[in-house]
Formats: structure tokens, C-alpha cells, sequence
């Protein structure tokens, strides 16, 4: 089965993220990435793939979108290339001289496809490569539009700043979480706008109910039980970048061991159960697939789980977020899966990426 089908009127012909938004530090946590073990990965913008490769495992990142893809070879060359400081300024991060030197400089070792998609955008390379995606633009839309009807820039800051739990408490139901933002949340984050403006309409087939609740109830947790002053999503959400509060992989202890190791991530174009089936039986020990099955029927996600769990060793882990959709192994392949609910729910109250409704782990008996 080709997954590109089963998203028949998604369109994968441009840079949809241009981060990962999930929180990588689950994904390092549920599928213990090391030297020996081998991991196949949902490439998207490639963040949360370059973090497994900091314990030294071996990763296939597979995605069906070759911008997402060329996202993707950017950051790998782009490592290989250049330290940790001239790398924050390359991607965007921080201030950078002339990024299009930077991308002559590095533009050799891309491959044919990823040359093709930047050569044609040097504004894009310019400004930035973390700020290309139309994700990120819906961000940008909800900083730049709705948050000045709601909060003003020292109160936004106030809600950065490092506080214990009991004041971070206080002050979101005080200060932040007044009528304005129940209700620009509401109109923002339906499954109307995120539809138009964020995510592909295609992906909200499956969902029942209201998004915006979700998402909202999942937002209290983070402004509230999480530190927020180390959130680099609310951050990036919040004032346009991530400034000092990196993601993992741009770390500095992570980068220099990704750097060490970029050799071990390798790339495809492809459905990622079409991947794990041209490997083989006996070839993967984890799964990142990122969000992948509520975009599927039920039946669907029978036969790409099927695909993946043929390709898993003993004891490989399977590892992904809910965001609106219910999903976990199929009844028809239960037996062959052990449930691990109370370690991936133990996680997924430290996840700092606060979209997802649940975090599955699930390892192969």
C-alpha cells in the first residue's frame, strides 16, 4: 500500500513545518536511541530525527513531502558544516551577516532535490529556513493579529519568566486566561481556521468534536504545571523565535554529538511503511511516526501498522502522539504488542509541545 493515498487531496508540494512540533525529549525517552539500535523516523523538517542521533543510533528519516525532505538535507548539511553558534545564525535563530553565502557554502554537499527547492528561494534562505513553513506562519498570524487584542508585550513576558509552579498557577487564571482569550482562542484554533491557515484540511477528516478545547485544556497544563520559561514551542509561539530556550537538538552538548554522528541519518522519499518494508524483517528497534495514524481510517491504520510491526525487531517501541484522533495498535495486532499506558502517560505530562491530546509507547513482545 502507498500511504500517499490514504491523504488523497492533502498537497505535499511545500514546506508545511519547518520545526517539529513535538517534543523530542519524549521520542528520546520512550525509544532509548543508541550505538547498535536503528530507528525509523517521520522526517518532517528533520529536528526530531537529528535528536536521535545524539545517542549515537542509526535513524531513516522517510517523509512523502520533498520539501519537508529538503528541510530536512538543509539541517543535516548544514550541521556537518557549521558550529553550534554559526549554525543558530544560518537557520534563523539568531543574527546572521549574509545567509546566502552561508547556503553557497553548504549548497554543494545537497543533494540534486534539495538544491533544486532552495536555489529558487534565496528569500527564504535569507530570512531564515526555521521561519518557512505555513505552520510557522499561522504562528506568526496568531502573534502579530490575536494576541495584541489580548495581552500586551510586558504581560506576555511576565507569563515567560521563571516562576514556581504556585505563582504560574496564579497567574494564568488571574492575569492570562481572561474572556479574550477564551474566546480569540476559541475562533483561532477551531478546526475551521487551523484547517485554512495551519494544518491541511485533508488531516481533520477523522476528527470528531471540538478542537479548540482540546487544545486549550492542553495549554492550561503547559502554562501551568510546565516551566514555561524553558518551553521553546511557547516561545517561538509567543515572540517569533526560540532565542536562548533551544530545542533539544540545537543544544549545545546534542548538537556536537550529532555532528559526530550525521553520517547515521540517512534519508528517503517514500511512505514510511514502504520504507520499513523495503528493509526487511528484523531491521528497525523504534518508530518515531509522529501523528501519522489519525490521518487514517481505522483500516488503514491496520495495514501501514501491520507493514511496520513485520519490519520490528523483539522489543522495538513504537512511539507516537494523538492530537484530535483516537489511535493506538490495532485490535487485530494487539497480541503481538505490549501496552506501555503508564510510561507514555508519565511522559506526556512533561511534554512541553502542548498540541497532542496523548502520547503512545507500545513495544513489540
Amino acid at each position: 500500500m502507498n500511504s500517499e493515498k490514504t491523504i488523497p487531496n492533502a498537497d505535499f508540494s511545500f514546506v508545511r513545518y519547518a520545526n517539529c512540533w513535538e517534543d523530542p525529549c519524549l521520542l528520546v525517552k520512550a525509544l532509548k536511541p543508541s550505538t547498535g539500535k536503528r530507528i525509523l523516523s517521520i522526517a518532517s523538517a528533520g529536528d526530531n530525527s537529528l535528536s536521535l542521533l545524539a545517542a549515537g543510533a542509526e535513524v531513516v528519516a522517510a517523509d512523502l513531502n520533498p520539501a519537508q525532505l529538503a528541510c530536512a538535507e538543509l539541517r543535516k548539511e548544514a550541521i556537518r558544516a557549521l558550529d553550534q553558534k554559526e549554525f543558530l545564525q544560518f537557520a534563523g535563530i539568531a543574527v546572521a551577516e549574509d545567509r546566502k553565502k552561508t547556503y553557497r557554502g553548504i549548497r554543494n554537499a545537497l543533494n540534486r532535490e534539495a538544491q533544486r527547492y532552495w536555489d529558487v528561494r534565496p528569500d527564504v534562505i535569507a530570512s531564515g529556513f526555521i521561519h518557512a513553513g505555513k505552520f510557522e506562519n499561522y504562528f506568526r498570524l496568531f502573534r502579530t493579529r490575536i494576541m495584541p487584542l489580548i495581552h500586551r508585550q510586558e504581560t506576555i513576558q511576565q507569563l515567560l519568566q521563571k516562576k514556581s509552579m504556585e505563582k504560574r498557577y496564579h497567574f494564568y487564571h488571574q492575569v492570562w486566561c481572561n474572556r479574550r482569550w477564551k474566546w480569540l482562542f476559541h475562533l483561532f484554533f477551531s478546526k475551521r481556521a487551523m484547517g485554512r491557515l495551519g494544518r491541511d484540511p485533508e488531516f481533520f477528516r477523522h476528527v470528531e468534536g471540538s478542537v479548540a478545547d482540546r487544545i486549550l485544556a492542553r495549554t492550561e497544563h503547559a502554562l501551568t504545571i510546565l516551566d514555561t520559561s524553558a518551553n521553546p514551542y511557547l516561545r517561538y509561539i509567543l515572540t517569533g523565535n526560540f532565542g536562548a530556550t533551544l530545542p533539544h537538538y540545537l543544544q549545545p552538548n546534542n548538537y556536537e554529538a550529532i555532528r559526530r554522528n550525521i553520517d547515521n541519518l540517512t534519508l528517503r522519499h517514500g511512505a514510511i511503511d514502504a520504507v520499513a518494508e523495503e528493509h526487511g524483517v528484523d531491521s528497525f528497534d523504534g518508530y518515531n511516526l509522529s501523528d501519522i495514524f489519525e490521518y487514517l481510517s481505522p483500516e488503514q491504520c491496520a495495514e501501514v501498522y501491520g507493514r511496520l510491526l513485520a519490519a520490528a525487531r523483539p522489543k522495538a517501541r513504537f512511539a507516537y502522539w494523538n492530537m484530535l484522533v483516537p489511535r493506538k495498535c490495532p485490535n487485530s495486532l494487539a497480541d503481538r504488542i505490549v501496552f506501555l499506558e503508564d510510561e507514555a502517560q508519565s511522559l506526556f505530562r512533561e511534554d512541553m509541545a502542548f498540541f497532542y491530546s496523548r502520547f503512545v509507547v507500545e513495544e513489540v513482545r
